[in-house]
């Protein structure tokens, strides 16, 4: 990343902690919340996720992506990165909030990351009556890594093996609504024809975590269109909803422009928001939760009598 978009994306996100930064004793006192429910174990450690439970349910969850630069820790939840501002609007609702952390960078590579998440949706799913969520009615959501974690269940959400043993694993890991904010989608062609991401200097800091190195591009091309969730969309994929910048230094905005095109051809019900000159996170992000709960309202619940929570820029 050079100088210039380094810089702008700190100052960017660091405005977003102080803007997102909520107040989690207020939550505590209206709320519900499970702590370090355990979905799966990897090399002897514990993958955990917290459920948040609404005062009101209306009988449908949100898994809520925490994860960014493929980084995931609960503790970002708690700093406000990831906190109340951004998961109230679902909570408001009534929504069941399911906050999933996933193996981090640089120990796991994004294709363990991404295992991991199968594997939350699926214990989600097997155990949602637990927690009082009809487990055909689950949305999911994320920004930046978070929202590639996103789009890539819903493009690639798979049925569970019938002959397994463990119950999770038999479970389904397909979601029924998908929305999230800037999020990578092809990573071969990125930003232009013939590009890769790994060809893509702005997140040299992150080709790492695709464990690709040494290998030939022959053997990266193949590896990064297996991860890339854009060559998966078929007409079965979840009503998709994605927000971005178009002045994203990070992820090309033409991501998410060929995403959607790619959802309108094959039917499926999609929208684009894109917030001007807006780079990779900004200011006020937090608002756009409402537009994804709008979303979700749609295809969760069957409702759109909502105003939508369109910002008017």
């Amino acid at each position: 990343m050079n100088l210039t978009c380094r810089v702008r994306f700190l100052v960017s996100a660091f405005a977003a902690v102080i803007v997102l930064a909520g107040s989690s004793q207020a939550f505590d006192e209206q709320n519900a919340r499970i702590r370090d429910v355990v979905y799966g174990h990897k090399f002897g450690m514990a993958l955990t996720l917290d459920v948040l439970k609404p005062t009101k349910p209306n009988g449908a969850g949100v898994i809520y992506m925490v994860s960014g630069g493929f980084n995931s820790d609960i503790a970002a939840v708690e700093a406000g990165i990831f906190g109340p501002a951004r998961y109230m609007p679902f909570l408001q609702r009534g929504y069941t909030v399911f906050l999933v952390c996933h193996g981090s960078q640089p120990k796991f590579t994004v294709s363990e990351i991404v295992a991991d998440i199968h594997r939350a949706v699926r214990f989600i799913r097997v155990h949602a009556k637990d927690y009082g969520v009809d487990p055909d009615r689950l949305g999911i959501t994320g920004v930046s890594s978070g929202g590639f974690l996103a789009l890539t269940i819903g493009a690639k959400g798979a049925p569970g093996d019938p002959n397994a043993k463990d119950a999770v694993d038999r479970a389904s890991s397909r979601v029924q609504a998908v929305g999230c904010f800037c999020p990578s989608s092809d990573l071969v062609d990125y930003g232009k024809t013939g590009r890769c991401f790994l060809e893509y200097e702005p997140v040299k800091f992150a080709w790492h975590v695709f464990g690709l190195e040494g290998k030939s591009r022959d053997e990266q091309i193949k590896a990064l269109r297996e991860l890339s969730p854009f060559d998966f969309i078929t007409k079965q994929t979840p009503p998709t909803l994605i927000i971005h910048g178009d002045a994203d230094p990070l992820v090309p905005y033409e991501q998410s422009e060929r995403f959607d095109a790619k959802l309108a051809e094959n039917g499926v019900p999609h929208r684009l928001v894109t917030r001007m000159n807006a780079g990779h996170v900004w200011l006020d992000i937090a608002k756009d939760f409402a537009v994804v709960a709008d979303w979700f309202d749609k295809y969760l619940l069957g409702t759109d009598d909502r105003k939508r929570n369109e910002p008017p820029y």
